[in-house]
């Protein structure tokens, strides 16, 4: 009768295993995230040339296309400045070996940098981070501006 429920002990043990593994590459890219927010509000060239991967492909809501170069050319001396990620939801799904996806909701509150004029942007958003080298990288971003509550009316 002993071996039965040690079976069954052991078995749960291994299965908590691959949970808790995963559970790790989640907070680890959690906190790749953060890093990459907390760069891009800071508008910091060399954080944001150290979270994002070589390869990164940028394609914003308005479908403007950026490379690593560009995108943070845009963010360090672009018209706007980054004040807030509000996230509403962010969910990480590991996809395979070293790459993690990255999806929800987010509200970015920038400000212009010359007029002082507000913005918000509601989008929803797929990311895809990949493991380089060692570290997490962020590698690709496609978002869509979600309607205004107005225009979800008509």
């Amino acid at each position: 009768m002993k071996t039965p429920i040690a079976l069954l002990l052991l078995s749960l043990v291994f299965a908590a295993a691959p949970r808790a593994a995963e559970d790790a590459l989640i907070a680890a890219v959690r906190a790749a995230d953060d890093e990459r927010v907390a760069a891009t509000m800071a508008a910091d060239a060399a954080r944001l040339g150290a979270s994002y991967s070589d390869a990164l492909h940028y394609a914003h809501s308005s479908g403007k296309i950026d490379t690593k170069a560009s995108q943070i050319a845009g963010i360090t001396t672009g018209a706007n400045k980054y004040e807030r990620f509000e996230y509403k939801e962010r969910t990480f799904v590991p996809a395979g070996p070293g790459v993690m996806l990255m999806k929800g909701h987010v509200l970015v509150h920038t400000r212009n940098k010359n007029s002082g004029q507000t913005g918000l942007l509601d989008l929803n958003y797929l990311a895809v981070w990949r493991q380089e080298g060692g570290r997490w990288r962020f590698l690709a971003w496609q978002s869509c501006k979600n309607p205004s509550p107005a225009d979800a009316k008509k």
